[in-house]
């Protein structure tokens, strides 16, 4: 028996089903437990990791399908979002985008790499890869209660 339970979905390239995919992780994250701030982050990344294979991984004229797996797990959820449209090389991308730094105002960031820059951030672990098109593995560990572990005993 598999520690995880696996559910796939194939889309077509297209911003109509990006909302489509959201909602299905939003409800999976939901199963496990996670907290609904961190549901938030999980649609936000996922959101952008789609709407990315949307945007770049196909022509016009090309029809493609975007592949959204999620590994779901008793602490934690694993998404991977896969095309098999144009590559791209995610570290020449970052370094066009960036650098991050905490100081700056997002205002400043320059465009087409706030997606990237949102993934990282909201996630707890990103990879890509980028052979046959591109491949996004993004992690989230569920955060149970820590009030009893942190919290230090004051006594009256």
């Amino acid at each position: 028996m598999r520690p995880f339970d696996y559910i796939e979905m194939r889309v077509p390239a297209k911003p109509q089903y990006v909302g489509v995919a959201r909602l299905a992780i939003s409800g999976l994250a939901s199963r496990i437990g996670f907290s609904y701030d961190d549901i938030e982050d999980l649609k936000i990344a996922s959101s952008e990791a789609v709407t990315n294979a949307v945007q770049h991984a196909y022509k016009d004229e090309e029809d493609g399908e975007v592949v959204i797996g999620c590994a779901l797990y008793g602490d934690k959820i694993e998404i991977m979002v896969a095309d098999h449209g144009k590559s791209f090389d995610f570290e020449e991308t970052k370094s066009k985008v960036g650098p991050y730094h905490e100081q700056e105002e997002i205002s400043f960031m320059r465009e087409g790499g706030l997606g990237l820059y949102l993934i990282e951030t909201l996630m707890d672990e990103v990879k890509v890869h980028h052979q046959e098109g591109v491949t996004v593995f993004m992690t989230k560990h569920v955060k149970r209660e820590q009030v009893e572990e942190d919290v230090e005993t004051v006594s009256s």
